[in-house]
């Protein structure tokens, strides 16, 4: 635990002794009480005289020191986020926004900007939901909202932390800006959809600062488990105190009160709070906002996980993967002419292509490769195809040495050219559209290309034929294979989620074979074919009605009913309004691959409670044989039989209990903050394993502890005395 958080959380922790605030960790509250009732004993004992005056004072100072603990462990989980919090808040400088107002005005008329309309410059906290603001290269965004004109770069590193530019557009499902960002270049119009106070950034603040986590479920059931065992000790004490004073033990009610707050379980009451906080910060620290607390402990118990294939199990563009060359044909011609064709294809299939010809490299084209003579053949819907015309001297067309590897089809006459004298066209394309365009120019597809092809298409990969032409015949080269490539490490990602116990089902809009062989490659249980919106919401009410849990991912507007229908909703920062509205969950980084960490930051919160949960009541079991036995031994000397860790004496023995009470508090905030570690396995295994650790762990520290720090205690000549 660093030790200057520690200690800049303490103003924080003293601020919470606040009794109203107190009043609402039941647990905590009690030993306030008693704390106050103890310090009002030790003052009468101290002005009166008092021999136990010494022994009352150092009992209610630790039991104070007990309260204060409980406080900072909640104050340091609350101060983890102060530094996010003062970063997001410098993002949220008061701007000034160009905000659109009135009709058309003639350009270059005073206060008219360059779409017509006229302009006024108004403070950023004044924009109201609705407003048309502009922004252009170097300003920054004043409010959340949506783009509904034109295309920019967007600086988001004040939210996410990454320093690459994203593109924000009108019109599709980059369309959402988020206040405090920067637009890098470019001119965007944006409809203000959030209202000053009430920005993403002003949410994420109050997120990370613990303003405004509420108690999940959970949490709210173990306060009332908490509460109900606080309230049968304090009836146990109050029994314990006439029977304590008919043995002539130690029934004075600083000693009653150290009973009741060694025996009622302060450690997992103090720690509560700051497992939900820890949680949720875990969340910001992955850069995911959740709208709950109830949503993050929710994720700890999904049973069924929707995942759309694009963008989360592959990486969302299909990838050149191999070159199949013709019988014939050398190998490294069609790789080179594969090369030629996408030098000018921008797209990131295009790319791929070139990275595999130059074995994982990508450089731009030489000077010599895209001249001005060379003519780019755009890929259009009609034609299917892409590449370029290379005049003769390019050198990437040799000239027209003749082709002996295409003697010609039976069938097939040769056809008297069309294209123009010594220029090379080189073709790549789908391979119905390859095929006919070899064919109507005297080519052929060969059958081995013809059953690569079929192969291909077999498997969910896209074959993409390569042909030249030269003017006499046209030659069909070879097969690029295309794939949707799986990311890697995702088949043991799903695995590890299914010894979870997680169903995970993959929602494509691709055809079912493709969907099938994609599904197989990843490892995941089930899929979606030719998925539509209504088809998740669908699915996502099958696996609800059979008693599941459903957590999504999605960023469009049409995910937005599956979003708000899941029981844990992911959407993307990179995405449209109506979808972050609809989540509980947004991931600033856009990666939806996050949703498998946030089930298991969801399943680790729960560990954490459980396994604290475990080790407090054992720890309370061990403190039952310090203090008990120290109570009644002088009166009744056959308990002396349950003083098994040798106490020096009763005084000692109930000031070593208070004591390790409160360190163990302090001791443990560490683990509370980091979570105990997750691992997947059954629920017995899990159930086994954390009564091992944190069960039989919680019997012993007490006894190690207590016992040490009573060797220390019988230092003290007031209290060492019997």
């Amino acid at each position: 635990m660093n030790v200057s958080n520690t200690i800049g959380a303490l103003p924080l922790a003293f601020r919470k002794l606040n009794p109203r605030a107190m009043i609402h960790s039941p647990v905590m509250f009690t030993v306030l009480i008693g704390s106050l009732a103890c310090t009002a004993v030790s003052i009468q004992q101290l002005l009166i005289g008092s021999s136990t005056a010494v022994f009352s004072i150092i009992v209610t100072v630790w039991l104070w020191l007990t309260v204060l603990f409980g406080n900072l462990s909640e104050a340091i989980a609350e101060g983890r986020g102060k530094a996010q919090a003062d970063s997001l808040r410098a993002a949220r400088t008061s701007v000034m926004a160009r905000r659109r107002v009135g009709a058309l005005v003639p350009a270059g008329q005073s206060g008219s900007g360059q779409d017509g309309y006229s302009e006024e410059l108004v403070p950023g906290t004044e924009l109201s939901v609705g407003d048309v603001v502009i922004c252009e290269a170097g300003d920054l965004i004043p409010s959340d909202g949506d783009v509904i004109e034109g295309l920019a770069s967007v600086d988001e590193s004040a939210i996410t932390g990454e320093s690459a530019p994203v593109i924000r557009e009108s019109g599709g499902d980059r369309s959402s800006v988020t206040g405090g960002t920067m637009v890098l270049s470019d001119r965007i119009t944006i409809r203000i959809t959030a209202a000053s106070g009430k920005t993403f950034l002003d949410r994420m603040i109050a997120l990370v600062e613990g303003a405004t986590r509420q108690k999940t479920p959970n949490e709210i059931a173990l306060n009332v488990l908490l509460a109900s065992l606080t309230i049968v000790f304090v009836v146990c004490v109050m029994t314990l105190a006439p029977m304590a004073n008919f043995a002539h033990a130690l029934p004075t009610p600083v000693v009653l009160v150290a009973l009741l707050v060694c025996l009622i379980p302060t450690t997992i009451g103090a720690l509560v709070p700051a497992i939900g906080i820890a949680g949720m910060d875990r969340l910001i620290q992955r850069n995911v906002l959740a709208t709950s607390g109830r949503a993050v402990e929710t994720a700890g118990d999904i049973t069924t996980l929707l995942l759309d294939k694009t963008g989360t199990i592959t990486y969302g563009n299909r990838r050149a993967v191999a070159f199949l060359a013709a019988d014939g044909v050398d190998q490294r011609v069609l790789i080179e002419t594969a090369r030629l064709s996408s030098l000018a294809d921008e797209t990131p299939e295009g790319r791929s292509i070139v990275e595999l010809a130059l074995d994982g490299k990508l450089s731009a084209p030489s000077p010599d490769e895209l001249t001005a003579d060379v003519e780019v053949i755009e890929f259009s819907a009609v034609t299917r195809m892409s590449g370029l015309n290379l005049p003769q001297g390019h050198p990437g067309n040799p000239g027209n040495p003749g082709h002996p590897g295409n003697p010609g089809h039976p069938g097939n006459p040769a056809h008297p050219g069309t294209g123009t004298a010594g220029v090379l066209e080189v073709r790549k394309g789908a391979a119905a559209a390859v095929e006919r365009y070899a064919k109507d120019r005297g080519g052929f597809l060969p059958q081995e290309l013809e059953d690569a092809v079929l192969k291909i298409s077999g498997t969910g990969g896209t074959p993409l034929l390569v042909a030249t032409y030269d003017g006499e015949r046209a030659r069909v080269l070879g097969v690029i294979h295309l794939a949707d490539v799986v990311k890697p490490g995702m088949k043991e990602r799903f695995a590890e989620l299914r010894a979870m116990g997680i169903k995970t089902i993959m929602i494509t809009g691709d055809n079912k074979i493709t969907a099938a062989a994609i599904a197989a490659e990843a490892g995941v249980d089930d899929f979606l074919a030719e998925a539509t919106p209504e088809d998740k919401l669908a699915v996502i009410k099958a696996e609800q009605a059979a008693g599941r849990l459903v957590a999504m991912t999605g960023d469009g507007t049409n995910d937005a009913p599956a979003l708000a229908a899941a029981d844990v909703g992911v959407a993307m920062n990179s995405g449209t309004s109506a979808a972050k509205e609809a989540a509980n969950m947004v991931d600033l980084d856009s990666d939806p691959t996050k949703l498998i960490d946030i089930v298991g930051i969801g399943k680790q919160l729960l560990i954490t409670r459980g396994s604290l949960t475990t080790f407090s009541v054992a720890n309370d079991v061990a403190k039952y044989f310090a203090i008990v036995p120290a109570l009644f031994a002088a009166t009744f000397p056959g308990l002396g039989l349950l003083n098994i860790m040798g106490l020096h004496s009763p005084e000692s023995a109930i000031v070593s209990a208070v004591i390790f009470n409160a360190l163990v508090i302090v001791a443990l905030v560490p683990l509370a903050l980091r979570g105990v570690k997750y691992r997947a396995v059954s629920a017995a295994q899990a159930l086994s394993r954390n009564l091992l650790i944190y069960g039989l762990g919680g019997v012993i520290a007490p006894f190690i502890g207590i016992k040490l720090i009573d060797l220390l205690v019988a230092l003290i000549p007031t209290i060492a005395q019997r």
